[in-house]
């Protein structure tokens, strides 16, 4: 394989940060039975200006494409404006949290097109103000093992499909150099950030994220990166940059003055 050849196909279609589509199975997963498993996977809102897909590896954290987390300026997006719908499915969520903080890896720079530098570090943590616990989605865990196996799959929200996740169950592993991966998965504008998992041992673990795609030899592929450094860089991040979640949100109920309106006690109530 040519990856000389691989990027300036990138190059030459124009493909932005999201990966381009294909035409292989996929499978919408309409029912609540078919979301079951893949809750973590959730859908990005961008505060109107578009989506990406993002994926619970943490109670209180998304992992998602760096180049998600910009906007069109090239400055990092505001955690408000930024908020995770777990297993989105025809406008029902499983669960819904606003983003409290955003790390981007520092190897990625918005203001260029993807090369290979860019998609090897297109990888992005986000710090919801509310952790998701397990028995609401259960967050995936990465993949460390050298051994790939033979069964890859992704997970995904895109254009057109941007009301349910689409599941395509086997795509192919390509090829693979200085950390960047080739895969032939199906994903398209709303894919990036979107987990590719690897079927080794038991339940489905993150080998790589969609970061953007081409065509090579008239193949259309998708690039993704390896995770395990990048994240462990990613958390370090958040750890040095602390922000503290809300505090909850106070309703008083003062004693009775003699109005039926009046509730006797007093108590405090967490909101939200």
């Amino acid at each position: 394989m040519s990856w000389r050849g691989l990027i300036l196909a990138l190059v030459a279609c124009g493909a932005s940060a999201a990966a381009m589509a294909q035409d292989t199975g996929l499978r919408r997963l309409t029912d609540r039975e078919d979301v079951l498993g893949w809750e973590a996977v959730g859908r990005l809102e961008l505060k109107g200006q578009g989506f990406c897909t993002g994926t619970l590896i943490a109670p209180e954290l998304v992992l998602t494409a760096a180049h998600c987390v910009y906007g069109r300026d090239g400055m990092l997006r505001p955690a408000e404006q930024i908020i995770f719908r777990a297993g989105l499915r025809d406008g029902v969520a499983i669960a819904e949290r606003q983003a409290l903080q955003i790390a981007a890896h520092p190897g990625f720079d918005p203001h260029r097109r993807l090369d290979m530098n860019n998609i090897r570090h297109d990888v992005a943590l986000i710090r919801l103000a509310r952790p998701i616990h397990s028995h609401e989605a259960d967050a995936f865990a990465l993949h460390a093992a050298r051994d790939y196996g033979q069964d890859i799959s992704v997970t995904s929200y895109g254009m057109g499909r941007a009301e349910a996740p689409s599941r395509q169950r086997h795509c192919n592993f390509l090829g693979e150099q200085d950390d960047v991966m080739v895969i032939d998965c199906n994903v398209t504008f709303g894919s990036s950030g979107a987990p590719v998992f690897s079927q080794v041992g038991g339940r489905g673990r993150i080998l790589a994220l969609v970061s953007g795609g081409g065509s090579y030899n008239g193949r259309k592929v998708a690039f993704g990166m390896k995770l395990p450094e990048r994240v462990a860089e990613l958390k370090a991040q958040l750890r040095r940059n602390p922000v503290a979640p809300p505090g909850p949100r106070i309703k008083r109920i003062r004693v009775g003055n003699g109005s039926s309106s009046a509730g006797g006690a007093k108590f405090v109530r967490p909101e939200g």
